[in-house]
């Protein structure tokens, strides 16, 4: 998949541009605050249709504006021409048309684009808590397949009503609140299996991407775990946790076990990568952990999503990013940078960026 032009109406400190992008290596240049992760942004959003830096939708309509448009052309790997237009509203609905047709629902348009982003704050995949580590195993879920992304909403919903439930019994099992609870477990078990099944499949399908990619980075091979295998699982399935947690639960008003609680444990050399890898291999083990899933959806989708280093170059030593330029993955991909392009960088077309404002120059 390749985005061939993309044009931005009041989207961050965008006022209006229009940006040609190459169908191989683009470099986005400039100094820090001028605007070259936001576009970075505006990509990613039609893919997910939310902000990977994490902020409300509100936010990415620039100050003094009501909305902002994102509009892109896109060629998809068999070569069909899709024209995606997203408008951010800041009060009131969004909108998506693709070819000029509103989309009944803004999520129809998962699986239209597919980005993989690698950012600085993709360091928290290691270093922090269970919570980004799900996030990573569901994203990647919905780029493989966008009918996990309605499992995983299911899960999301199930759990929330099975938390007010247990508040709303404030510690005391009634015999209405166990014929109720009875019913959302039911439910729960259902489809927290599911999740549980695929993210375990998928888990055990990109470990040997992971690997590479690291091997690739580091120069040298590197045993790496990735493990996902959460209690509940091993003990034969949600169902019977539910049921022994069911006391605790209550008592807490909580739900304590299930896919929403569970991590994905990161490895490296044989220890808990999270509490003994050094920040440079921390580092370099999250950029590997997204060019594993940026391999594997393309492998598996047969479409080589867009792949987007937003200042990876400060991310990581000389000799790790000569490697990554060097083992770039085939098709688009977008480099923003505030550092000077290294002589591996090799783009085939470089932007600089100031103040919001787009200009083509020479290398």
């Amino acid at each position: 998949m390749v985005i061939r032009r993309i044009e931005l109406t009041d989207f961050r400190n965008y006022a209006r541009e229009t940006i040609e992008l190459s169908t191989g290596v683009t470099a986005v240049v400039g100094d820090n605050a001028q605007g070259k992760t936001s576009l970075a942004e505006a990509m990613s959003y039609l893919a997910t249709l939310r902000s990977f830096r994490g902020v409300p939708n509100d936010a990415l309509v620039r100050e003094g504006a009501d909305s902002a448009y994102v509009r892109a052309e896109i060629c998809q790997d068999d070569g069909r021409e899709i024209l995606v237009e997203a408008e951010i509203n800041r009060a009131g609905r969004n909108r998506v048309l693709v070819n000029k047709q509103r989309l009944p629902r803004i999520r129809e348009l998962l699986g239209v684009v597919r980005t993989t982003v690698f950012a600085p704050s993709d360091l928290d995949l290691v270093t922090e808590g269970p919570a980004v580590r799900r996030g990573l195993m569901d994203e990647a879920l919905v780029a493989l397949a966008v009918r996990n992304d309605a499992l995983c909403m299911e899960v999301d919903r199930v759990v929330r009503q099975r938390n007010v439930l247990l508040k709303q019994a404030a510690g005391r099992l009634t015999t209405d609140t166990e014929m109720t609870l009875d019913v959302w477990d039911e439910k729960f078990a259902e489809v927290g299996d599911r999740l549980g099944h695929a993210r375990a499949t998928l888990v055990a399908r990109l470990t040997p991407h992971v690997v590479t990619a690291y091997e690739v980075l580091a120069g040298a091979p590197t045993p790496i775990d990735l493990v996902y295998e959460p209690e509940w699982r091993r003990d034969g399935g949600l169902a019977g946790a539910l049921v022994a947690s069911r006391s605790d639960d209550v008592r807490r008003g909580v739900s304590t076990v299930g896919p929403h609680r569970d991590d994905l444990e990161i490895g490296l050399k044989g220890m808990t990568a999270r509490l003994t890898a050094s920040q440079g291999e921390c580092r370099t083990l999250a950029l590997a952990l997204r060019l594993g899933v940026h391999r594997l959806v393309t492998e598996h989708v047969g479409e080589t999503p867009l792949l987007v280093l937003d200042d990876v170059l400060s991310e990581l030593d000389p000799r790790r990013c000569e490697a990554l330029l060097r083992h770039l993955p085939p098709g688009q991909v977008i480099i923003t940078t505030a550092s000077p392009l290294p002589p591996a960088a090799m783009p085939d077309t470089v932007i600089t960026i100031s103040g919001g404002a787009v200009v083509r120059g020479p290398r």
